[in-house]
């Protein structure tokens, strides 16, 4: 059978669906990149933002003309949307032939097979442990940058969040399984892994959430081991949150060379009553306290985070304190979100009192004072050499190629004869964007 598979919302999607297609052709079948050319056609979906369920919804639903011109075609959605709406799904969407939730991806190539032999409409959203099996699986020489999913599911239950009840409870996978995974990916030619994981520094923790103690990292002792592959250059990893970072995990963190020192710290709010309604178990003082050991031990990090403006209730004040803390902090990167009720999250229960005007406000002044930070941090780095990552040629210049730098920053450079993908090269920073630095090759 001819697969074609769509990706919506976030990397560990992404990466689930990376898997699920090694799967396919694990078994023998053939990955299509044609809706068209397709037997079955398979929708990852996201549900913890509202524009990403209704873009799928819509996308399903526009297929009915293929599916009236080819009846045998299977269309399916898998994921956390399947997750969350299971049999539900099946009833909006009538041309849909089944519904895979993310406990049981690890089945999809055999509840495929069945669906095309019984021809009848099922759902299957099933929590299981095992769902990590057969998740590891890789397409053969997928390039140079890899991902691996080193946990799934979340404990920390915060109010505006499905994804506990989508992705289930918190659960990690076999150290061992890990590295090995690792290492046959750098056998094909990846140099740079991101670990994936809602809260990848409670990995090995056993889902508990309280804070571990300062001599306690699994996370720490997963990333030593994996710093010791030979050929792999670069270890990322997001996201952790924030009360796992023990003395244990930065020791790892500083210690280990081929982790990279960018680290996405999401925030959420400065405002410490907003925090509690979160449900977030920090307050604004001691994220800052993390934020400050880290900068100790790690000379040249930064930061990048997710803020949420507009929560319910969030006065002019509690917003100013997101906004004092950010520029504290100084995040080179950040993720900013207009609140939104997601259905089956506790903080839905309450109003949506903040007007949509006011969250378009304080999302646009949060934009502005990135953009300006950012500008600042990129002309401060004119003259630096840099090491950096080499991704390919740059989207916007043909004549450029592109590459990060350990924190994470953007460089353009003139290519120099032989260049592949995935090289580490010394880049002399020679002027500043807006986003990105521009330079060239010096070794």
């Amino acid at each position: 059978m001819k697969i074609f598979i769509k990706t919506y919302g976030c990397q560990m999607n992404e990466r689930d669906s990376e898997a699920i297609g090694a799967q396919f052709l694990a078994a023998g079948h053939v990955l299509t990149p044609s809706e068209d050319d397709a037997d079955v056609l398979l929708f990852n979906t996201c549900s913890v933002r509202d524009a990403a369920e209704r873009k799928a919804k819509g996308k399903i639903g526009y297929l009915k003309k293929l599916k009236d011109r080819r009846p045998d075609v299977l269309l399916g959605a898998v994921g956390c949307m399947a997750q969350r709406l299971g049999d539900r799904l099946l009833e909006e969407l009538p041309h849909l032939d089944f519904v895979v939730g993310t406990g049981q991806l690890h089945r999809i190539v055999a509840i495929v097979k069945e669906i095309a032999q019984k021809r009848n409409r099922q759902s299957f959203t099933e929590e299981s442990r095992d769902v990590l099996v057969g998740m590891g699986e890789h397409a053969p020489d997928g390039g140079a940058f890899g991902q691996i999913a080193i946990t799934r599911g979340c404990n920390r239950f915060c109010t505006y969040c499905i994804v506990p009840y989508v992705r289930g409870r918190e659960i990690s996978r076999d150290q061992r399984d890990i590295v090995d995974e690792a290492k046959k990916m750098v056998d094909h030619g990846v140099r740079e892994i991101l670990l994936l994981g809602q809260n990848v520094a409670a990995y090995g923790l056993n889902g508990d959430t309280r804070p571990p103690a300062d001599d306690v990292s699994p996370f720490g002792e997963l990333l030593e081991k994996l710093n010791e592959i030979d050929g792999l250059a670069r270890i990322r990893y997001t996201s952790p949150y924030v009360t796992y970072f023990s003395d244990r995990l930065i020791e790892a963190l500083k210690n280990c060379s081929k982790v990279c020192h960018n680290i996405h710290l999401p925030l959420q709010s400065g405002s410490d009553r907003v925090l509690k309604a979160m449900n977030r178990q920090y307050t604004a003082a001691s994220y800052l306290h993390y934020v400050d050991k880290l900068r100790a031990a790690i000379d040249d990090v930064t930061f990048s985070t997710d803020v949420i403006v507009g929560f319910p209730d969030e006065t002019e004040e509690d917003f100013q304190m997101t906004r004092d803390l950010m520029n504290r902090v100084g995040y080179s990167q950040s993720f900013i979100f207009k609140y939104s009720p997601r259905p089956g999250a506790k903080s839905a229960l309450r109003p949506d009192s903040v007007p949509e005007s006011v969250k378009e406000e304080r999302n646009q002044i949060l934009l502005g004072d990135l953009s300006a930070r950012v500008e600042k941090m990129l002309q401060k780095q004119i003259g630096d050499t840099v090491e950096v990552l080499t991704e390919g040629v740059s989207h916007r210049n043909e004549a450029r190629w592109t590459g990060r730098t350990g924190t994470n920053f953007v460089v353009h450079f003139e290519p120099v004869p032989g260049l592949k993908v995935g090289e580490l090269k010394t880049v002399k920073i020679e002027r500043a964007g807006g986003v990105s630095l521009f330079g060239s090759i010096v070794k």
